[in-house]
């Protein structure tokens, strides 16, 4: 019966898997058919989901087989995951040394000087590579075992079953009309194009195109096992593995199913994702891992004490883009594209100079890709109001269960203003 079972579960894990290769293929063919134009660029350069999903699975199959982890106490297995991403920050640490060691001006040979931190790189990465399907596999359980225990699964496992893989991600080319913010097109590209083809990439599409590009990295993907970028940050991970579940929970459901259909069911699934994503991710590491689980807000004082001298006002990231973001909306409107253009990169040198100096560029096509994740007000989605929406329903049902099966069944913005106006 246990290997009946195994069997059942895994011809699901490959439905799916070459169904999320189908659906991400389609992903990117938007309105107006501007990807078929767009990919006349990236074809040469785009990332193989049929082959990474393949291997995946192929890994994902033969380590199950084993089921090592569960001859592990809960202890032990969560402890595991510790000593797995303590070892990924220092394989990350000895990149950077070795980065450093190499460009090196001052050696006269710095292959030979870098030699032993070369070495020492490669013996941890081996180490990562034996440790992966294992930390994978305790992760994988333990969130199965929340959204299980939320009702989100079936004979005691979350449904359909929690499976990912750290992965390098591909980066994502986005594409945006410039006299508004709307994404036609997203188009997945090899992790290592480096930053003078990316440069090269959107200058070429801009020129040829008259459009707003630009290439971005991803921190996960809903394929199947979904696809999440390896990071010491546990935190983070839980999060995006419960963001990229939520996907895939709906990508069988209306709403999913509709994530293509109009630039609103994409913020509204984005939106719910990081919902859902944030409450798991955050259930699971007060179960398994309460020692990162983020602090409180702190209390207001009520000390009587004098009030500290002023300090200087602090740079707010999110009200900061937000009034950007606004502002361009504005002028756009007005049919001031260039203006519109100007403005945005007179921003980023104000992001920049603030110490935000990973935003190399602020166009439509950043906007049009960053504010679809609107679970919290401000920020890239600007007066968005698609998800406001989202957030007023969630502030109103409060319990993730209830609210996801909710919005599962939400086939259009209007649909989602009905729920909020009945």
């Amino acid at each position: 019966m246990r290997r009946f079972s195994r069997l059942r579960t895994w011809i699901l894990l490959l439905a799916l898997g070459m169904a999320s290769v189908l659906l991400l293929a389609g992903s990117g063919l938007l309105v107006g058919g501007r990807s078929d134009q767009v990919r006349r660029y990236t074809r040469a350069i785009e990332f193989d989901y049929a082959s990474w999903t393949s291997q995946a699975l192929g890994v994902k199959f033969e380590y199950s087989g084993l089921g090592a982890e569960a001859y592990l106490s809960e202890s032990a297995r969560s402890e595991l995951v510790r000593d797995y991403l303590s070892r990924i920050e220092e394989a990350s640490r000895l990149q950077s040394q070795l980065e450093t060691a190499l460009a090196d001006p001052t050696v006269d040979n710095p292959q030979a000087a870098a030699r032993p931190l070369m070495v020492e790189l490669n013996d941890r990465r081996t180490e990562l590579r034996a440790l992966q399907p294992m930390a994978e596999a305790v992760l994988q359980q333990e969130l199965s075992s929340v959204l299980a225990d939320w009702g989100l699964g079936v004979g005691g496992a979350a449904w359909p079953p929690v499976s990912f893989r750290f992965s390098r991600l591909p980066l994502a080319l986005v594409v945006s009309p410039r006299e508004v913010i709307r994404q036609d097109a997203n188009l997945q590209l090899v992790p290592d194009l480096d930053l003078q083809a990316q440069l090269g990439l959107e200058q070429r599409v801009e020129s040829g195109l008259d459009v707003s590009a630009l290439v971005v990295p991803i921190g996960g993907i809903s394929t199947y096992p979904t696809m999440i970028m390896e990071t010491p940050a546990l935190d983070w991970i839980s999060q995006t593995i419960a963001h990229e579940w939520t996907h895939i929970y709906l990508s069988l459901r209306p709403l999913g199913l509709g994530y293509s259909s109009s630039p609103e069911m994409r913020t509204i699934n984005e939106t719910v994702a990081n919902i859902i994503g944030h409450e798991a991710g955050l259930e699971l590491l007060r179960r398994f891992y309460p020692e990162a689980v983020p602090p409180p807000p702190a209390p207001p004082s009520d000390s009587p004490d004098p009030a500290p001298p002023p300090r200087p006002p602090v740079f707010d990231f999110r009200a900061e883009m937000r009034e950007t973001r606004v502002t361009v909306d504005q002028l756009l409107a007005d049919g001031k594209v260039e203006q519109a253009e100007d403005y945005m990169e007179a921003r980023r040198l104000v992001f920049w100079e603030a110490g935000y100096r990973h935003i190399r560029r602020i166009n439509q096509a950043y906007f049009a890709f960053y504010g679809a994740y609107a679970d919290s007000p401000g920020g890239a989605a600007g007066e968005d109001p698609v998800g406001e929406a989202v957030r007023t329903l969630w502030a109103r049902i409060s319990d993730p269960v209830a609210f996801l099966r909710q919005m599962a069944w939400v086939t259009s913005y209007a649909k989602l203003q009905q729920l909020l106006n009945g």
